[in-house]
């Protein structure tokens, strides 16, 4: 009786709400906001406006006692581990491929074996790099700006450390490229939209401090979609290396397509709701969005604060592994990041792992479903496989994320709204920001913070799934996951598994407990080892 009275509730709430809400009602509450819209964008905006209120009602079905607090703080604890030096390897009997284009989709351990053998230099590294972004730039969209002088002065500092018997690590002397929201001294940092197109940030974002550091070579801008949605920027749409009809999706779309296409080694991207993962998914890079508050996100476009997170866009999870080590931490002028241990051990025996897969996620797939092969083929190499229970759709009842990506963004943008700078951006529809950041005015503060409170249960609920598992394997957009882990704050692997009947990339995507990126990278790692779809790279870029 109690499910017949809920689904009755909500057929009301929906009837209500395209009832209650009109062009006068925006009109109204405009006033209230301090802010003026036209008629073209309250019409835009109404559809919104009355699904909102539906979500609105569906969450004040939910109990939430007096007692449940806010996540709002958003600053996650690590455990107490102590830093450990990480045993990288190098290959002393590498040698220079017979066709120098293969170099695009060496690895950073055996670029990095290459550049100690002294058999290429950095400097003849990054000019390889650096031209294959002139040959192919255009081709994919994925470029902002080609950062040469910056790319020819770190090589030869790199060159010089090698010659002197430095050796910062394994990214000394490897080309990479950066998401355009990113600020670096000297540079635009466009955030990959129109009002911003000549905008220069004369700061150095963290990432970029810690991959200086440790000797890498930054070469280029990349793309993303304007202000860190979708793959559509201000010069056009990111295409997909695989199939050039298609976009690469985003918001880290440059990062992801340039990294598949061999264009760079890795690239950095950052995710809110899936924009490291649904990049890496639609072109078949190897993604990792890390724990939340695990890099510092200084000098990186704020979209949410509670929920940008900050990983590297590479081919392979020991590649990932490898920038992840140096960029992990907190310049302590992000209030939300923290500085945790990642132990990661390229020789983990993860057969000592213990790997459970969603059973009530998978089992919605149909039976031909391509992640069915990742368990068959786990179970085939000897992996003990545990079904266990994901909160899922049960747990995530009305469009959380949707509320606190809207309140939070709609407040890092609020002059961008309030002076119409909106109307400058390329794209003007419904799904776009200038609508979204108008409509999302209108969340009431009670609404937004009870949403923070029932994210608070949601944690508790995740944390308490995950806890006995160090890896929990789910389809990369399977019911409700992207949006629970993003909101939950725990790491993310997205790995290639192959390609459809299309032509385009399959994933599957692992997932860890807290801070606990070492274990998923590992076995990340070794799944790898036993398939071969990450050797796999479009043929036209080869």
């Amino acid at each position: 009786m109690k499910n017949i009275f809920i689904a009755l509730l909500l057929i009301n709430a929906t009837a209500n709400a395209q009832d209650t809400i009109s062009k006068s009602t925006i009109q109204q509450a405009s006033i209230l906001m301090d802010v003026k819209y036209s008629d073209k964008e309250i019409e835009m905006m109404l559809p919104d406006l009355k699904d909102n209120l539906v979500d609105y009602r569906k969450m004040h079905l939910l109990p939430l006692n007096n007692n449940i607090a806010m996540s709002m703080s958003q600053r996650l604890v690590p455990d107490n581990a102590v830093q450990q030096n990480i045993n990288w390897q190098y290959n002393k009997n590498i040698q220079l491929p017979a066709n120098k284009n293969d170099l695009a989709f060496y690895s950073i351990q055996q670029l990095g074996s290459l550049l100690r053998n002294k058999l290429i230099t950095s400097k003849e590294l990054t000019t390889f790099f650096i031209n294959r972004i002139k040959k192919f730039g255009d081709t994919l969209q994925c470029v902002v700006s080609i950062t040469e002088d910056i790319a020819m002065q770190q090589a030869n500092q790199a060159d010089e450390n090698f010659k002197k018997g430095i050796d910062k690590g394994p990214l000394q002397g490897i080309p990479y490229g950066l998401k355009d929201l990113f600020a670096v001294k000297g540079t635009k940092t466009t955030w990959g939209a129109a009002p911003y197109k000549e905008q220069v940030i004369e700061e150095d974002a963290y990432v970029y401090t810690r991959l200086k550091e440790a000797g890498a070579v930054l070469i280029a801008k990349f793309t993303l979609g304007a202000l860190a949605m979708g793959d559509y920027w201000f010069g056009g749409r990111t295409k997909n290396p695989w199939n050039l009809e298609r976009g690469s999706s985003g918001s880290s779309a440059g990062s992801a397509s340039a990294t598949v296409a061999g264009l760079v080694p890795f690239a950095i991207g950052t995710e809110t709701h899936g924009s490291i993962v649904s990049p890496s998914h639609t072109c078949g890079a190897t993604g990792l969005r890390p724990t939340f508050g695990s890099v510092s996100r200084s000098g990186a476009m704020t979209l949410s604060w509670s929920l940008d997170k900050v990983g590297p866009i590479c081919r392979s999870a020991e590649d990932a592994a490898t920038v992840f080590s140096f960029i992990h931490g907190t310049d302590q002028k992000d209030a939300s990041a923290v500085n945790a241990a990642f132990n990661y051990n390229p020789n983990m025996d993860v057969k000592k792992l213990r790997i459970a897969y969603a059973k009530n996620i998978f089992d919605k797939l149909d039976s031909s479903a391509q992640e069915w092969n990742v368990l068959k083929q786990l179970s085939s190499a000897g992996v003990e496989l545990h079904p266990m229970y994901f909160p899922d759709s049960e747990t995530y009842q009305y469009d959380m994320i949707g509320f606190v990506v809207g309140a939070e963004s709609a407040a890092a943008f609020d002059a961008f709204t309030r002076l119409d700078i909106d109307d400058q951006m390329t794209r003007q529809t419904r799904n776009d920001w200038p609508n979204y950041f108008r409509q999302a005015r209108t969340i009431p503060a009670v609404e937004y913070i009870n949403t923070i409170r029932h994210r608070s249960i949601l944690m508790e609920k995740t944390n308490e799934a995950m806890k006995n598992y160090d890896v929990v394997i789910t389809p990369s957009f399977g019911g409700k996951q992207l949006a629970i882990t993003n909101l939950t704050g725990h790491p993310a692997l997205c790995m290639p598994t192959g390609l459809s009947k299309q032509g385009t990339p399959n994933s599957i995507t692992f997932l860890a407990n807290l801070f606990k990126e070492e274990e998923l990278l590992a076995f990340g790692k070794y799944f790898q080892s036993i398939t071969p779809f990450d050797e796999m790279h479009p043929e036209k870029f080869k």
